[in-house]
């Protein structure tokens, strides 16, 4: 009932008020007008955050009995006779021939899929807020209100600016939800626009309906009331609670979960009452209620289930993405002719629902094409339809049965032998593949692990997520040369995606292709120069190519990006301390010795605060080096002091060895006793005695030099060599006021 949002005209002055109700008022008043909506929400919140696997096999389940004959009440009530037919013929051939061609595309070209899912998330909602308005027309109609032109259009625009209210939650930011693109408005310009619509709404809604109450009881305008309620809670309420909360309610779960069980429970409702007085008027004296819901729900499993798995086991299309896309066109189908059949401005719609004694003129056309002669036959009565009737809906039941069976088995993530079945009756379902790659890993299967991905990988080729989880795996499984490959797979249909160049780098390092490394990540750093693991790596792989003040400008680019976003990067650091020292490094090496100087004391400080002891020492260390080409020697002989006193704590033996060293070495340019370079020369070669490697070399070269120069004293220092180096670690500043 859509389109009645736009198209509902003036009462009919032949409409008779007798009976204002559909059925009976609590049927009315539950389902047509949603007052059974607030503890259904809560019902379903509840049971998603306590019983979420069972929630979801009765919620799919549910899809059987309401949803998916919801469809069909629409389909049966266009294509069922030839009068219909013909009359929306637009709508009932060319339409549906236009989406068929779209959904072919859809399962060729995976990337469709994501635009006319959002196309339907956001559809939703306006069809939603098309049958609302014009059930609530109806009513006010039916009991003798007769909305004045005002009062109508304040109920439409209120009814519009709950939809865009919904619309801007939808697109605010960034979505969460691969499959819906957002427009990524800004927080700061929807908030306060929703506020003004969430206002808006209640005022003018509140006012109109007061008005209308000044002219009736409060029977008339009870269904009215609760249906303006029912548009509250399903348009406002998740905004608010976004709002007020902080907690977003994700769209696919609102407008394609609970509210579409909502929405079409009140559509059949409807439906059912226009279908029995059509087939009355008409002599069909035989039409029953229960015949008419299993034609509905016969002809909704017709429409849903049986496309994805043709489409899955013959075509070896990814099952999911089938499903989504046989569901969101036969939804965006249902849209459009229903907006069509349901005009108010048609006589015999009219009629039926506003109670108006007004006579429609002309009758069902008798004309009897080949198409009608065959369906005429295959819904009479003769033995052989009937035969192929009940044959039809035991095979239609029986796929209904499988497809239940499937679901249920499917979604038992930790079971992996209900897994296992589900992926027997279909092995072309990615997302029971990864289930069961993750189930196989859990108990220790890791080879099978690995092939169930690599079937999900290979059955979605369009899917990001499915063939960067495959890349992964093998990674956990220790084949970087087949995720190297795989990732150059990735590259070459999403070239772009950041992660996957992250990544690719990488491997590309581990491998020994350094090139490539740095070529990928520059890439992802010009697609995102917020990337901040893009350019630490980069500015580290450019280090070791000796390319010091290159790197400098990605670590500097780093630590802008950390100093923005901390709380992302409380983790790092590790890396944030290296990054500062490496920048300080290159000021130094261009002989900007302020900058250096500075670079080297934050991070100093930066270590105090985290107790990085390693890296403290090692910020010292070089700020040392420095101060002694700023000819600051006792500064500098303090900081080498005070990083070996941090080192005598740690467990890392070269990076002792190698403060030692320094220290040995600066002592000898300054000219301080012989002796002492030589115990800390000594010291520093005991400490890497068995590691053999360049540092042993260079220590053992320099330690032969000055035991050279000092001769015959030599022999007395390696017999006390832990006092002499006590005494060269407590050398006072006054030592080094002058060069001897």
């Amino acid at each position: 009932m859509g389109s009645t949002l736009a198209t509902a005209p003036p009462p009919s002055a032949a409409a008779s008020f007798s009976r204002p109700w559909i059925y009976r008022p609590w049927i009315d008043l539950l389902i047509g007008c949603g007052a059974w909506s607030a503890p259904v929400l809560l019902l379903a919140f509840y049971a998603t955050t306590t019983y979420a696997r069972a929630w979801a096999v009765a919620f799919y389940f549910l899809g059987l009995l309401c949803n998916y004959p919801h469809f069909m009440a629409t389909v049966y009530r266009a294509y069922h006779t030839r009068t219909e037919f013909e009359k929306y013929r637009i709508f009932t051939v060319y339409v549906a021939l236009l989406l068929a061609l779209a959904g072919v595309l859809a399962h060729t070209w995976y990337p469709l899929l994501p635009g006319i899912f959002t196309l339907y998330i956001c559809w939703s909602p306006w069809h939603y807020t098309g049958q609302n308005f014009g059930l609530l027309m109806m009513f006010a109609r039916r009991s003798g209100l007769a909305p004045s032109p005002a009062e109508r259009n304040l109920i439409h625009l209120s009814f519009i600016a709950s939809f865009l209210l919904l619309m801007l939650s939808f697109h605010t930011g960034s979505s969460g939800d691969a499959l819906i693109l957002s427009l990524g408005l800004p927080a700061k310009v929807t908030v306060p626009a929703r506020a003004v619509l969430a206002l808006f709404f209640v005022g003018a809604s509140g006012w109109a309906l007061v008005s209308m109450a000044r002219r009736g009881s409060v029977r008339a305008i009870l269904a009215p009331l609760t249906l303006a309620v029912t548009q509250f809670l399903w348009f406002l309420l998740p905004a608010m609670i976004e709002l007020f909360s902080g907690h977003e309610v994700p769209q696919t779960r609102y407008s394609s979960g609970v509210l579409a069980l909502l929405h079409s429970a009140q559509y059949l409702w409807i439906t059912s009452y226009y279908q029995g007085r059509e087939a009355h008027e008409r002599g069909h004296a035989n039409w029953r209620f229960s015949r008419y819901l299993l034609t509905l729900v016969v002809g909704g499993i017709a429409l849903f289930i049986p496309g994805p798995w043709i489409a899955s086991r013959l075509f070896h299309a990814d099952f999911p993405a089938s499903f989504l896309t046989f569901t969101v066109l036969v939804n965006i189908h249902h849209f459009i002719l229903d907006g069509a059949l349901w005009e108010l401005r048609d006589s015999r719609v009219a009629r039926f629902l506003l109670n108006s004694n007004e006579k429609t003129e002309g009758a069902e056309s008798q004309e009897k094409g080949a198409f009608q002669s065959a369906a005429r036959w295959l819904t009479g009565s003769t033995p052989a339809a009937r035969s192929i009737q009940i044959v039809t809906v035991a095979v239609l039941l029986a796929w209904a049965a499988m497809d239940q069976l499937h679901f249920y088995w499917s979604s038992e993530a930790d079971s992996l032998p209900a897994l296992e079945r589900a992926a027997a009756l279909n092995p072309d379902d990615s997302s029971v593949q990864m289930r069961l790659a993750r189930a196989e890993t859990l108990a220790g299967k890791r080879d099978a692990s690995l092939a169930a991905l690599r079937r999900a990988a290979s059955v979605s080729p369009g899917s990001f997520p499915q063939q960067e989880v495959y890349a992964r795996g093998l990674i956990e499984a220790g084949r970087e040369a087949d995720a190297y490959a795989q990732y150059q797979k990735i590259l070459g249909h999403w070239p772009r995606n950041t992660d996957a160049l992250m990544n690719y780098g990488l491997l590309a390092q581990r491998l020994g292709h350094g090139d490539e490394a740095i070529d990928s990540w520059q890439r992802a750093i010009d697609i995102d120069p917020g990337q901040a693991n893009a350019q630490l790596y980069l500015a580290q792989a450019l280090d070791r190519r000796g390319e010091a003040r290159a790197a400098a400008r990605h670590y500097r680019a780093y630590l802008q990006i950390v100093a923005s976003h901390r709380d992302e990067h409380r983790n790092e650091t590790a890396s944030v301390l290296a990054a500062l020292i490496k920048v300080a490094d290159a000021d130094a090496a261009a002989n900007q010795q302020d900058a250096a100087a500075q670079g080297y004391n934050a991070a100093i400080q930066f270590t105090e605060k985290t107790n990085a002891k390693a890296l403290e020492s090692l910020a010292l260390v070089h700020l040392a080096d420095l101060q002694e080409k700023r000819e600051s020697a006792a500064a500098a002989a303090a900081g080498y002091q005070r990083a070996l006193a941090i080192d005598a704590s740690l467990s890392d033996a070269v990076g002792t060895a190698s403060d030692w060293f320094n220290y040995g070495l600066f002592l000898h340019r300054r000219h301080l006793p012989e002796r002492l370079v030589f115990a800390c020369l000594l010291r520093a070669e005991e400490l890497v005695s068995t590691t053999p490697g360049t540092e042993l070399s260079t220590i053992v070269e320099a330690r032969t030099e000055s035991e050279a120069r000092l001769g015959r004293q030599a022999a007395k220092v390696r017999r006390s060599n832990g006092v002499v180096a006590k005494e060269a670690l407590a050398l006072p500043a006054s030592s080094f006021s002058s060069p001897r």
